[in-house]
């Protein structure tokens, strides 16, 4: 039988945020012989913005608040290969580390204990996968929008779900908060506008 293959839109979940950065491979002997398998980098970095959009000649903006993750829950962080397939390190065995320092989340995942970590570590090596994504969920009312600078800045992170090594880093999805920012502010231009036919009404009808 054959097997059916995911869907951007089944692995990009809508209801999560996804960035993507630059990933390395390392390894170190292990005594008696063999290597211990890791990559390792910045998963992101704080209050440095990023384009995630542009529309009609304006780049819509994010940058992440270095105070994003003082809440965030991150008790079972996992890695793996576009944000699918069988997990190849997880914080909860202790294969996936997690780090905030002043730069921003730094990861680093040991990758030989499975045949698929060691296969994943072999192409990071190689330059065949050089990404790195993660997803989110950022917490109710855990952002801001300034309409003038078209940022959006994250201060509050719900959620950390996983980590992953990807090939393609992904147009769309990216893309996705960006089209949110654009209809959101829309609504507020509409919303002024409503605001000052309302008050011209009134002006008319008293004075």
């Amino acid at each position: 039988m054959t097997k059916k293959l995911k869907t951007t839109d089944e692995i990009f979940r809508k209801d999560r945020d996804y960035r993507f950065f630059e990933i390395e491979a390392r390894s170190a002997d292990i005594e008696g012989g063999g290597e211990e398998l890791y990559v390792e980098g910045y998963a992101l970095t704080f209050n440095e913005p990023t384009v995630l959009w542009e529309y009609d000649g304006i780049e819509y903006k994010e940058q992440i608040d270095a105070r994003a993750f003082a809440e965030a829950d991150m008790s079972d962080v996992i890695f793996n290969y576009n944000h699918g397939g069988k997990v190849v390190a997880r914080t909860r065995n202790q294969t996936l580390s997690l780090t905030i320092d002043n730069r921003g989340l730094y990861i680093r995942a040991r990758l030989d204990g499975t045949d698929e970590g060691r296969k994943l570590y072999q192409e990071i090596r190689g330059g065949y996968i050089d990404r790195m994504s993660f997803s989110w969920v950022t917490a109710p009312n855990g952002s801001e929008y300034d309409a003038t600078t078209h940022m959006r800045t994250v201060r509050k992170v719900k959620k950390l779900y996983d980590v992953s090594a990807v090939d393609i880093p992904a147009y769309d999805t990216t893309s996705i908060s960006a089209r949110s920012l654009v209809a959101a502010e829309e609504e507020i231009k509409q919303a002024a506008q409503t605001a000052e036919k309302r008050k011209r009404l009134l002006l008319k009808t008293f004075c």
